[in-house]
């Protein structure tokens, strides 16, 4: 099934890649594209173009940059002192991924629970609320006490929120599938449903997709609508990134599981993106309890 060479792996050598060109030519792409956005922002002629430019640099160059290390890796010169640095590297990715959203979801908390209570007059708050939002309800959601955005609708959590749902759950179980077909050197069950979990996810973009334009179209629902505007856009759009990311990776994991890469033993860039994956549902299930539901 695998096509892995192992004639240069020594138990005693910590592999060191020779210097690469790519870190510099991706901070190069960097520059320009924050360069080409906050441009962009400031409305000038150039900014989007540039802005562009610097995203398909980007795009190039970690495309040029993983076939190195694909290429490292078929070649044989990654050892399990390497395997172990990696899977470190990917928890702490993790981690640092929980960090992000923790902060969106105490965002999220801090609105509801402390500052929308305040501004309706409870305990300390009274006084802000009779001096300078006299008549407001602290009443969940809101666009809060100024009427950000007008007003809004919201989107029931037993629609696409609750399709989207089971789609991630049943994508959870088909990469799950995957792995272990992997494990048993199954190599069209691997196939088939590593593929079905990136039709899944391409599934979910797409409902997220309808989602938002019904928001903006239909109920006046935007990133402009006051405080639940701001988290229900930051928290989805943010996971929707996350997803599109995660779909990006299955892709290639896909073509390497198709061009034979992997062993029943060695495939931790396999168990990386599935890791990932399994992440990006956990995610949403809290998403969908706290954002859509309560």
């Amino acid at each position: 099934m695998a096509h892995v060479k192992t004639e240069h792996q020594d138990p005693n050598v910590y592999f060191v890649p020779h210097d690469s060109k790519w870190p510099l030519f991706a901070s190069v792409a960097l520059f320009v594209t924050m360069l080409g956005l906050a441009s962009w922002f400031n409305e000038a002629s150039w900014g989007r173009t540039t802005f562009f430019v610097g995203i398909a640099g980007l795009a190039l160059i970690l495309f040029k940059w993983f076939a190195d290390v694909v290429l490292e890796s078929v070649s044989g010169y990654y050892n399990k002192q390497v395997d172990v640095s990696f899977r470190m590297g990917m928890v702490w990715f993790i981690f640092s991924e929980i960090m992000f959203f923790a902060a969106f979801f105490g965002a999220l908390f801090y609105a509801r629970t402390l500052a929308l209570p305040w501004l309706g007059g409870e305990g300390s708050g009274a006084m802000t609320n009779a001096v300078l939002w006299d008549g407001y309800s602290a009443a969940w959601p809101t666009a809060g006490p100024g009427g950000v955005g007008g007003v809004f609708q919201t989107i029931p959590a037993w629609g696409l929120p609750l399709i989207n749902t089971l789609i991630l759950l049943a994508s959870g179980v088909t990469i799950t599938i995957a792995h272990h077909a992997l494990r048993a050197a199954h190599r069209t069950r691997l196939l088939v449903f590593l593929g079905a979990t990136i039709a899944l996810g391409c599934v979910f973009l797409f409902f997220q997709i309808e989602e938002y334009v019904h928001a903006y179209r239909d109920l006046n629902l935007t990133l402009g609508s006051g405080i639940y505007g701001s988290t229900f856009f930051m928290l989805t759009g943010f996971h929707g990134a996350h997803v599109t990311l995660g779909t990006i990776m299955l892709i290639v994991i896909w073509l390497r599981c198709f061009r034979g890469h992997f062993t029943s033993e060695n495939h931790f860039a396999f168990e990386a993106v599935a890791w990932y994956w399994h992440f990006v549902d956990v995610v949403w299930l809290i998403l969908f309890l706290f954002v859509y539901v309560v």
